[in-house]
Formats: structure tokens, C-alpha cells, sequence
């Protein structure tokens, strides 16, 4: 017993000890970014954004890799199955690592127990438009229209499952109403339809919705976070309507697979950090509203597993899934 408690703890130390001197090397050669989506998207612009500071502050090349498919769940599940070594990180977000565990009843990846936050980086609002033919100027509007025409008002969304889909999916949820769902393959195709006069409704992340506020294309109607867009001070939220208590953000980090050694996690950490005060990296984010989340290892991982938590137990009282 006495010589079996002396090898576990010999090899503890050896483990611990490679641990350390790999961090001390890392990273001698590139770091992948899988990004679970195509390029163009919101997953795609912030790992393009991010990782140019970080490779500069590291060292070496950081290349952004797209491997799409089955929504967010080839890439992700990709990520999740790397090697622990710090080289493959994943672009992680709202989606794929907190709606996923509601919207899937089995998931070939575990968003909590198969990845170790490294920071988040990046958060929007979604945000409510409807066309400008359209009479809704408030959530109160749809909400009425809604309930003397149950059915008869459209929501589109770039995809079953997608964010955009479950933030017009819960309001409608949380506000008791029914709205028929129109699914496209991006958000690209949805703007055409909505533009176009054949859906009513669409929920976007800010930062691709602003372009058509700006261009009064689209008529904004509220934001789905509790407190306001500060860069729409003027735009009220979901929640003040009083009719649906809604509060959704997209957000995007850097996640590393389960088991890589802590002071891996800890130089990456600090290099996102880095990156993140970069002036270059907040004068990008800041220019399409987004909010740059300043956080540790320890706080990224609780609001992580929070997010998990919650969307997953309200999609399947909503009985909203992907499949």
C-alpha cells in the first residue's frame, strides 16, 4: 500500500513536472482557432479580430481554421476531441457552448465537462426588426398582433437552432405568443426575405443588424439584453415591455480541450487579456457595439457553466430544439 501510494505520487510530480516545462516552451509552433462556422459570421469575424494581437504577443502564427457543419456541431466537437496541448483552441460562444445542451438531446460533446475556458472576449445584443411596411414600432404591437392572428406572424432566423432562432423563439415563449418560424441558411438570406416583404420578424446579433438600422432598411424594435444597447440608448428592451422577461446575449471566447495543464491556460489567459486591450482590438469591437468582457480564468469558466445552465433548462421548458 506504502509502495503504491509512493509511485502515484511519483508520478504526479513527473506529470506535473513535464506540465511545467511544457509551458515554459509554449507555444513553439502555430495555434489553431477552429471556428465551428463558415467564414463571414459572427464566429468567424472574432476569431479574425482576436487573433491577430494574439500572435503577436505570443510569438507565433495564429490561424484561424473554419470547419463548418451540422450548425456548430462538427467544429466544435472537433475542438473538443484535440489534443489537450494548447495548440487547438476553439472559438467558442452563446450557441455552441450554452444553447446546444437544450436544443440537442444528445450532444457528441459536453460544453462544460469537455473544455476549459481560456476568456471571453466579445459580447452583442440580438436585436428585433421587423420591415418598415410593417405598422410594429414596439413589442407591445407585435404582441397584439400576435394574439388576434396566432400563427399569421413570421420570424426568420439563419438556421434551426441558431441564436437568431431561439431569441425570437423565447420571446415568443416568454411572452405567450405564436409565431411561425422560417428557417434560412444564413443570415445573408434572411435579410433578403425580410427586405423583400415575405418574413416579418427577425432577431439579429447587433453586430450584423446594425449596417441595415443604419442603412433604414429595417425598422429596430427592442434588444433582447436586460439593460440597453449603449450605442441605441434610445432602443427600449424586450424586458421593459413587460411582456416577455427576456435577457439573451451573443458571446464569444476562447476555449481550450478539458486537461490542459494549467499553466498552458495561464500564459493563454494572458495573452487574451493582452489582446483584448489592444487599441487596434477595441476600436473594431467598439465600432459594431460590442462589449469586451474582462474577466479571469475562474469567471469565464462560472459564467460559462451558468449559461449552460440556464438556456438549457428554459429551451426545454419552451420546448424549443433543433431537431
Amino acid at each position: 500500500m506504502v509502495l503504491f501510494r509512493l509511485i502515484a505520487l511519483a508520478v504526479c510530480v513527473g506529470i506535473s513536472a513535464l506540465a511545467q516545462a511544457s509551458a515554459q516552451t509554449f507555444p513553439d509552433h502555430p495555434i489553431r482557432i477552429i471556428v465551428p462556422q463558415p467564414p463571414g459570421g459572427g464566429f468567424d469575424t472574432v476569431a479574425r479580430v482576436i487573433a491577430d494581437p494574439l500572435s503577436a504577443i505570443l510569438g507565433q502564427p495564429v490561424i484561424v481554421e473554419n470547419k463548418a457543419g451540422a450548425g456548430t456541431l462538427v467544429g466544435t466537437d472537433y475542438a473538443a476531441k484535440a489534443a489537450p496541448d494548447g495548440y487547438t483552441l476553439l472559438l467558442g460562444g452563446t450557441s455552441n457552448m450554452a444553447l446546444n445542451l437544450g436544443l440537442y438531446p444528445k450532444l457528441s460533446y459536453d460544453p462544460v465537462k469537455d473544455f476549459a475556458p481560456v476568456g471571453l472576449v466579445v459580447s452583442w445584443p440580438f436585436m428585433l426588426l421587423t420591415r418598415k411596411d410593417l405598422p410594429y414600432k414596439t413589442v407591445k404591437d407585435v404582441v397584439d398582433a400576435a394574439r388576434a392572428r396566432p400563427d399569421s406572424i413570421t420570424f426568420a432566423s439563419a438556421g434551426i437552432g441558431s441564436g437568431q432562432h431561439v431569441a425570437t423563439a423565447v420571446f415568443a415563449y416568454l411572452a405567450g405568443i405564436k409565431l411561425t418560424h422560417v428557417p434560412y441558411s444564413g443570415a445573408q438570406a434572411a435579410y433578403g426575405d425580410l427586405l423583400g416583404g415575405r418574413v416579418d420578424l427577425f432577431s439579429d446579433n447587433a453586430q450584423t443588424a446594425m449596417p441595415q438600422v443604419k442603412g433604414d432598411t429595417v425598422r429596430p424594435i427592442a434588444v433582447t439584453t436586460a439593460t440597453r444597447y449603449s450605442v441605441m440608448p434610445d432602443l427600449p428592451t424586450i424586458k421593459e415591455s413587460g411582456l416577455a422577461d427576456e435577457d439573451m446575449e451573443t458571446w464569444f471566447g476562447l476555449f481550450a480541450p478539458a486537461n490542459t495543464p494549467a499553466p498552458i491556460l495561464e500564459k493563454l489567459a494572458a495573452a487574451v487579456e493582452k489582446a483584448r486591450a489592444n487599441p487596434a482590438t477595441i476600436e473594431i469591437f467598439r465600432n459594431t457595439g460590442g462589449t469586451l468582457n474582462k474577466n479571469s480564468i475562474a469567471e469565464a469558466r462560472d459564467f460559462s457553466r451558468n449559461e449552460a445552465a440556464r438556456w438549457s433548462k428554459l429551451l426545454r421548458e419552451a420546448n424549443i430544439h433543433a431537431e
